[in-house]
């Protein structure tokens, strides 16, 4: 990628919820502006106003934010290129209609929906790729204004110059190169008045100061759409870089069908916003760095040249393996607030610290501190299966010891735990698995001296002399 610094956009619709694919790009686009030196635009693309929803942009801002994304102007943060919700350019897009107007570039088009549905399917059956056929291209200027006249609402299409070369140098496909007579004209502004994606966006990017737009390859296409309006319109033409799409287990696009979550979906079952910038930055970008990273560094390892040309696919051990390093790696006042609501029970202040301390290396999502925190605070915990059976095989002789040891040396578990392995002659596993099943309920699970700390010496001789009275009746 080149060392100059980027201004670079994401410019969401707010009509629904945020996925991994859509993170994914703003994300990139939030990297590849730190690392040059740049700043990023969050644009909100809401000329579809049947389907664009105030709550829903809310709820994508909250999003946007909880995954750690900064922008130098939007929305909710001003700046010198607002409005930034399309909904509220309209003077930016009359302006360039107008110029176009001046020039000849733009005519009225009277063909209805279904005329034009009829026109795709002929030219697909005569195996030709599906272009406007240029109906109203050359209809007399008072024809047309007679039409209006009657009450008849155009579009208005941009007239594509014919036998050009479009060429553009992709950042990660590489040189594009596109005839216009496959293109075909195209709508700019609807018959309702609204203006169509391939205007707005592009002047947007322009009047805004884009000099990178990186977005998914699903808008290849439109790019020498947007080219030719923008020479045209004698703006100057960002860089491009269309990142492959975002693939579910079955290869096809990833989609809530194809088991795709949005952020808020995630968020709600507990991943961490860092679990999901390096899974991010690794997703279809060959990142030098492997292990754990903050988003600084990532920005100096951020580089297009290394994004790979194939679709990435979507990967969900991957992701739960860098929600295991964001727990490992989050402050103790993060854990705290991620397990927010859960720890109420374990008490003070303090002791909740201890406990998340003993009990990080055994978390993934929050849900599963609630075991651990049964284990520590009640009264009588239920032994699984595996646990029974060390209970029992342990034999009520070695508990009667084992509490014997207690009752002289709690709380201290490392005295308590060599007397015992003292008077049963039993070391390692054959000493700790035991006790373990006694005092958690299972044979895996936190380390147990820091456990046992937070329960308390007599909730641990409790727990003792059940194990005991549980082996002694044979169960």
């Amino acid at each position: 990628m080149p060392a100059a610094s980027h201004v670079t956009r994401f410019a969401p619709s707010p009509t629904g919820a945020l996925h991994l694919g859509n993170a994914r790009t703003a994300f990139f686009n939030d990297l590849a502006a730190r690392a040059s030196g740049g700043r990023m635009v969050l644009r909100i693309e809401d000329t579809d106003a049947e389907r664009s929803d105030d709550a829903l942009l809310v709820k994508l801002l909250e999003d946007l934010r909880w995954l750690g994304l900064e922008w130098a102007e939007g929305p909710d943060v001003g700046g010198v290129h607002g409005p930034y919700r399309q909904s509220e350019r309209g003077t930016y897009y009359a302006r360039a209609i107008d110029s176009l107007e001046a020039q000849g570039r733009v005519y009225p088009c009277f063909c209805s929906p279904e005329e034009l549905r009829l026109s795709r399917k002929a030219q697909l059956a005569a195996g030709r790729p599906p272009r406007y056929a240029g109906t109203c291209a050359a209809l007399p200027a008072a024809e047309a204004a007679r039409r209006v006249a009657a009450g008849a609402r155009p579009a208005l299409r941009f007239r594509v110059p014919a036998g050009k070369a479009i060429e553009f140098d992709d950042l990660i496909h590489g040189p594009q190169r596109f005839a216009s007579d496959d293109i075909g004209d195209f709508v700019i502004r609807r018959a309702d008045g609204s203006v169509a994606f391939f205007l707005g966006n592009a002047v947007d990017d322009a009047e805004m100061g884009i000099t990178l737009v990186l977005r998914g390859d699903d808008h290849l296409a439109n790019t020498p759409r947007q080219v030719m309006l923008l020479e045209a319109l004698a703006m100057p033409v960002p860089r491009y870089g269309h990142l492959p799409l975002l693939l579910g287990p079955s290869g096809a696009p990833l989609s809530k069908r194809e088991g795709a979550a949005s952020l808020g979906d995630l968020r709600a079952q507990g991943y961490l916003p860092g679990a999901l910038r390096n899974y991010l930055v690794r997703l279809g970008h060959a990142c030098p760095a492997g292990g754990w990273l903050e988003t600084g560094e990532m920005a100096k390892h951020f580089d297009l040249g290394r994004s790979s040309k194939s679709a990435a696919h979507f990967d969900e051990a991957q992701l739960r393996h860098w929600q295991r390093e964001a727990v490992t790696h989050a402050t103790e006042a993060e854990l705290l607030e991620w397990l927010s609501g859960r720890l109420e029970r374990v008490g003070d202040p303090g002791r909740r610290s201890a406990f998340v301390a003993a009990v990080r290396g055994n978390l993934l999502f929050p849900a599963d501190v609630e075991p651990l925190v049964a284990i520590v605070c009640d009264a009588a915990i239920a032994l699984d299966d595996d646990a029974g059976r060390e209970v029992s095989a342990a034999g009520p002789a070695f508990f009667e010891q084992a509490l014997d040891a207690w009752r002289v040396h709690a709380p201290d578990f490392k005295s308590w735990t060599r007397a015992v392995g003292g008077t049963t002659a039993r070391k390692g596993a054959a000493l700790y698995m035991p006790l373990r099943a006694a005092l958690t309920g299972h044979t895996h699970g936190p380390e147990l001296a820091p456990l046992v700390a937070l329960m308390g010496s007599e909730r641990v001789a409790e727990r003792i002399a059940a194990a005991g009275a549980r082996a002694a009746a044979g169960g």
